[in-house]
């Protein structure tokens, strides 16, 4: 599996950002999806998740009511849409994708990051 994000960049504080994240391989048996940052100086934390079956989406309570996830199965496409954006949600933003793999059980896949700095 291959992710690559986009859409990062430079924005002022309660402006919006939407991230993509594009993913393309052997997708058919991805379990879960979602995105994390990581701030300098910071461990990686999750910002929000779902599994593809579309049984259950979560939100970090820093981001709950402001972003949103969604996908686009006909664009093999993961968005995070971000708005009312703070300062402290400036950090590198990573998708992941979780894979079970019969021979070697579950991998987890990353894109490269993008940078998203919120500053006036």
């Amino acid at each position: 599996v291959h992710l690559v994000e986009s859409g990062g960049g430079l924005v002022q504080p309660g402006n919006s950002l939407r991230l993509s994240c594009t993913y393309s391989g052997d997708t058919f048996s991805i379990h879960d999806m979602g995105w994390y940052r990581q701030a300098p100086g910071k461990q990686r934390e999750l910002v929000a998740n779902f599994t593809t079956n579309g049984g259950y989406t979560s939100y970090a309570d820093s981001v709950k009511g402001r972003f949103t996830i969604t996908r686009d199965n006909y664009k093999n496409t993961m968005y995070l849409q971000m708005s009312n954006l703070k300062p402290e949600d400036t950090a590198v933003y990573y998708c992941h994708a979780d894979q079970f793999v019969v021979t070697t059980g579950w991998e987890r896949y990353w894109g490269q990051g993008t940078q998203v700095t919120v500053s006036s």
